[in-house]
């Protein structure tokens, strides 16, 4: 499982999408996620305004990946 820092509160699943490189624009988000199936804490999410608080599980093409505070 790969751990994703981040430094806010939480980060939208468009821009977690982003981060992780699996996208490149905003634009491209909506034809992914018509197009995989992406899990937030093991249920199937379409929404790239789904917000992701640490703690939450993300699984998509096969790779997991949890959403972790930045405390420093």
């Amino acid at each position: 499982m790969k751990e994703i820092i981040i430094k806010t509160e939480y980060i939208t699943l468009g821009q977690f999408l982003k981060h992780i490189s699996l996208v490149s624009s905003g634009g491209e988000v909506k034809f992914f996620l018509k197009n995989n199936k992406v899990f937030v804490n093991s249920e199937n999410e379409n929404r790239r305004g789904k917000k992701l608080y640490p703690g939450d599980k993300i699984t998509i093409l096969n790779e997991d990946y949890k959403i972790i505070k930045d405390v420093t």
